[in-house]
């Protein structure tokens, strides 16, 4: 059993702070291994919780929750990261596993002489995030994992070879379309908050990637579909949450239940009209998500969510 802190008065306001998170960021170079890389924290001066690490997506970089940090950083200090083989990290083989990955953020978190973390992980940050908390427990105050999955869903699998194609011919327009398909849900599964502005979004983005950015991106594909998403290890007794997109048609709302089974104690929701995407498309609900279960505050009953599964 735990017990809950509830904080005793609403969390602090941007302005109360009286600076932007922009302004409390710092960055960090660091080095594992051999390799390069990079972290970005947003300080909080006075938590109401443990640091918040967000792990992203194969996709995104250490500054793609900036978005979120207006509603998150008045709560506690942000912590995120571009990985070696990520953003703007050094390039990484794929033969170095997601133990490798999971390691780093090991490392990350001794460098930054940060002891416990709340850890948040977004569909490939889950795949990372949930081997961190397997192999390095101590670290983990709570866990929540969004779009996630402990298999490699048929749509990627199926999408890998005919992506990593088109990309490595320069068909980009044909693997942005494919890419766009592949994250996002059919319209006609649900109504999807910004639906059709996240898929421009999105296809903008790989439409101009970098030749670096595409070289990861194929390298990705390979490591993951190499190594695997999931090892099961035991993953520590803590607070844990697990949700997606009540439309996610990448990793099914079926898969996160799934995934919250193998985890003591995890409970599992959706959130209305959102798919894989939703930390995106419902940007300030994700947040205020995350930052209830954050600070020990109630969950249920939210508008913007579903049920609350005890699993």
């Amino acid at each position: 059993m735990r017990t809950a802190v509830i904080p005793t008065q609403d969390p602090p306001t941007e302005g109360e702070l009286g600076t932007s998170p922009a302004e409390r960021a710092e960055e960090r170079d660091l080095v594992f291994e051999g390799f390069a890389y990079q972290c970005r924290i947003v300080r909080q001066p006075a938590p109401l919780t443990e640091p918040l690490v967000l792990l992203g997506g194969s996709s995104q970089n250490r500054y793609s929750w900036q978005g979120h940090e207006k509603w998150l950083s008045p709560l506690c200090t942000l912590i995120t990261v571009d990985l070696p083989g990520y953003g703007s990290a050094d390039f990484l083989p794929a033969r170095y596993d997601i133990d490798f990955l999971a390691d780093a953020v090991a490392h990350m978190l001794g460098e930054l002489d940060v002891p416990k973390v709340n850890l948040f992980g977004g569909c490939f940050g889950e795949v990372v995030g949930l081997r961190f908390a397997q192999l390095h427990p101590s670290f983990v105050r709570r866990i929540l994992f969004a779009g996630a999955a402990k298999r490699l869903p048929s749509l990627y699998t199926d999408a890998v070879p005919r992506l990593t194609q088109a990309l490595e011919r320069g068909a980009i327009e044909e693997a942005a379309d494919g890419l766009v398909q592949l994250f996002m849900s059919n319209p006609e599964a649900g109504r999807v908050r910004k639906h059709a502005a996240v898929a421009r979004l999105l296809r903008n983005q790989f439409l101009t990637q970098t030749p670096d950015e595409i070289r990861k991106a194929v390298e990705h594909n390979t490591r993951l579909t190499t190594h695997g998403p999931y090892r099961p290890l035991p993953v520590p007794e803590v607070p844990s949450l697990v949700f997606t997109g009540e439309y996610d048609t990448l990793c099914t709302p079926e898969m996160g239940r799934e995934l919250a089974a193998t985890m003591p104690g995890a409970r599992f929701t959706t959130v209305k009209e959102g798919d894989h995407l939703v930390t995106v498309e419902r940007r300030a609900e994700s947040a205020d998500l995350i930052g209830r279960f954050c600070t020990d505050r109630p969950i249920e009953d939210l508008p913007y969510c579903n049920a609350v599964e005890a699993l």
